[in-house]
């Protein structure tokens, strides 16, 4: 699996208005900015993102993939 596929997934099944990933084939590091996350802690926000990829973690296709979720307010207060 390469980082193209996994960001398209994520895209696809997630609007995004920001999404980098990196990774070296085996773990993967994520950040997804989306308007769904308002009003949702954290374990909901890395669920939502998982249920982009469907059985590609049960798999293995998806070895790991770290998280870091933000609202679009919460992404603009990062840039501060």
């Amino acid at each position: 699996m390469n980082a193209e596929i996994i960001k398209n997934l994520i895209a696809d099944g997630l609007p995004c208005t920001h999404l980098e990933l990196d990774g070296d084939g085996h773990h993967w590091y994520a950040v997804v900015v989306s308007a769904e996350f308002e009003g949702k802690r954290a374990i909901p926000r890395h669920q939502r993102v998982y249920a982009t990829l469907g059985d590609k973690m049960q798999t293995g296709e998806v070895h790991a993939l770290s998280i870091k979720a933000f609202t679009p307010a919460e992404w603009a207060a990062q840039a501060v």
